[in-house]
């Protein structure tokens, strides 16, 4: 039942997504397209109001019920509890002061916020994606002797996680672009953003997945877990990187390609990972 739920969420989270693209990469250029039928003027305003916090929570929802299911729900919980907590305190560090991160603050696109600075979806973001990229991450570190275990999960997957933020920032935030979910109050030499906040991506993701690994110790990765753990980054990654593409941003998918493709290329030579059935 629980993985019924599980995949339901994720298959939902993927619809959301598909369903933001078509507002961000058409409805938000072409208004004249949809701005004469009251069902598609409806359906635009349900999504500029709920479309981005709900593709946020249906993929932590999809993250907690598959986690669950199949890395056991303590490690799930506890991921989700360490990954949320720091990642706010993070964010609510870095809109009041600029640090670790640069000098931005959040508009309104993503929801209600936490202390008026945070929007509620956030740290769910953080969760749910260091939770993907910490499964694909033990997967591979699983390559290396048992003495680097530890600090290669650590390593691959802060580093995943702040490759698809090399890929979404300038999606989210370009001036370029149509819609803003946060704006910098600084310029930088990474599409105008500062790359101290690529530096405070890696020490965010850094600290919660090395804690949780740390309470919870190694994960053993099942195919099951490792499928939608890709699944789920893969499509974040890609949605990223379409809304990238339609900018005409294409240092952002090289970024995407070489990012993803580095650790796989690094551990190649290793012996390969346990391989279980597909009881997904």
């Amino acid at each position: 039942m629980i993985r019924f739920v599980g995949r339901s969420l994720l298959a939902a989270h993927l619809a959301s997504i598909a369903f933001s693209l078509a507002g961000m990469l058409i409805a938000l250029r072409y208004p004249e397209m949809w701005a004469d039928s009251p069902a598609a003027t409806a359906a635009f305003s349900l999504g500029m109001r709920w479309g981005a916090a709900g593709q946020i929570v249906l993929g932590a929802g999809a993250a907690l019920a598959l986690g669950g299911a199949t890395l056991g729900w303590r490690r799930t919980a506890t991921f989700f509890a360490i990954a949320t907590l720091v990642s706010l305190a993070a964010e609510l560090v870095g809109t009041t002061t600029g640090w670790p991160f640069g000098a931005y603050r959040y508009g309104d696109a993503l929801g209600p916020k936490i202390l008026e600075r945070v929007p509620y979806a956030i740290p769910l973001s953080w969760f749910y994606l260091g939770l993907a990229t910490t499964v694909i991450a033990s997967h591979l570190a699983a390559r290396v002797g048992p003495e680097r275990r530890a600090a290669a999960t650590v390593l691959i997957g802060a580093w995943l996680l702040t490759v698809w933020d090399l890929v979404l920032d300038p999606a989210m935030a370009h001036p370029a672009m149509p819609l803003k979910f946060w704006v910098w109050h600084e310029e930088g030499a990474y599409f105008g953003m500062p790359l101290a906040n690529f530096a405070g991506w890696a020490i965010t993701a850094a600290t919660f997945i090395g804690l949780a690994r740390a309470v919870s110790g190694e994960m053993t990765v099942t195919r099951p877990a490792l499928r939608w753990a890709i699944v789920l980054y893969g499509a974040n990654l890609l949605f990223a990187a379409l809304l990238d593409a339609g900018a005409g941003f294409l240092g952002p998918l090289a970024f995407a390609v070489v990012g993803v493709a580095a650790p796989l290329l690094l551990l190649r030579g290793g012996p390969p990972a346990r391989r279980v059935a597909w009881d997904f």
